[in-house]
């Protein structure tokens, strides 16, 4: 082969590669429902950034659904559940329901008590991400970071808080659990008012209570020395009602992050964080290799790598050939690692 044409071949290759890593293909949510019953996800972006392609939809049981979702993107996510909807799409949910009377919320939140995953995708470098116990309680929740870099710990909350709820906080005839906050306005329990300080906002009989069942997750809103998460370059796993495998990742002690948490739009006075959100990385790829290496191989192995990213035989061909079959490749290429 022509060295110039091989060269073409291995820039070809080589952009590719910075491309994913670079995230052309934005982070990937994936939701899974382990739960025995029907869940209806609900999603609501931060004021100002970009949307996912959705803000609510079913989720039976055994089901999945992953979305890419923008760079930058900032919001949180739900599981509601008693939701019964009409052939008009007309109806509501007995917990999480976001009063949209839809599958699709529309950009309103949940009303509590609901578990909430936080995130916050594309800020230096990092995602921040945490399960959120302030606004309340009604599913198990985990998340888990895959094909990240830095600490990447799964979080969430297994434990049935249903069961070991208060009878002053229980809701919905024991399918949820309602936060102090919600049950009794206080502004102790809220930290709100005087108590609007991590100096004077201290964890309450209920927050720890909260806390001991979920150590990992958000008991109250100054909460964030051990609910607070980072990784750089993920996608994330959410899933309602996880399995019992999944216990011991979500419970295992780890090291909290000491990043500073930048403030959010979030009502419920927990602060997720920022994050990444540079895009995701392709399975089998080492983020950490050297690229250089690439350029060590022979010509005829060069031109082999090419012939089975492009699709086409170890023949010669023109540079001309090369520019079109590149181009379509490239397309081929980011539909399938996309997907």
């Amino acid at each position: 082969m022509d060295l110039s044409v091989f060269k073409l071949y291995l820039n070809f290759i080589l952009s590719i590669s910075l491309l994913f890593s670079s995230g052309v293909c934005g982070t990937k949510f994936k939701f899974v429902n382990k739960c025995e019953v029907t869940v209806w996800p609900g999603i609501l972006a931060n004021a100002g950034g970009p949307k996912l392609d959705s803000t609510g939809f079913q989720l039976s049981p055994g089901s999945s659904r992953t979305f890419i979702s923008p760079a930058g993107w900032s919001g949180r996510f739900w599981g509601r559940t008693g939701c019964t909807f009409s052939d008009s799409g007309t109806g509501s949910c007995n917990t999480g329901d976001c009063g949209s009377g839809q599958p699709e919320c529309h950009g309103s939140g949940a009303a509590p008590p609901v578990t909430l995953a936080e995130f916050t995708l594309g800020t230096g470098g990092l995602d921040f991400y945490d399960v959120s116990l302030v606004d309340g309680y009604n599913l198990p929740m985990i998340v888990e970071a895959t094909g990240g870099s830095g600490m990447c710990a799964s979080t969430g909350c297994i434990t049935d808080l249903n069961r070991v709820c208060p009878s002053e906080l229980r809701a919905g005839n024991g399918s949820a659990c309602r936060s102090a906050c919600d049950a009794f306005g206080s502004p102790k329990y809220c930290c709100s008012g005087s108590f609007n300080s991590p100096s004077e906002c201290k964890p309450t009989f209920y927050s720890q209570l909260f806390k001991s069942a979920c150590p990992k997750s958000y008991s109250y809103a100054y909460d964030d020395p051990t609910s607070t998460f980072t990784c750089s370059g993920a996608d994330y796993t959410v899933t309602f009602c996880p399995s019992k495998s999944s216990q011991k990742s979500s419970k295992d002690p780890t090291p909290a992050t000491s990043t500073t948490t930048p403030e959010t739009e979030n009502g419920d006075g927990s602060q997720p964080g920022s994050g990444n959100g540079s895009g995701i990385s392709v399975t089998g790829m080492d983020p950490d290799s050297d690229p250089r290496s690439a350029s060590e191989s022979t010509p005829d192995e060069g031109s082999w790598l090419a012939g089975l990213a492009m699709g086409v035989s170890s023949g010669v061909h023109s540079p001309s050939t090369l520019h079109y079959g590149a181009i379509f490749s490239f397309f081929s290429l980011v539909s399938f690692f996309c997907l």
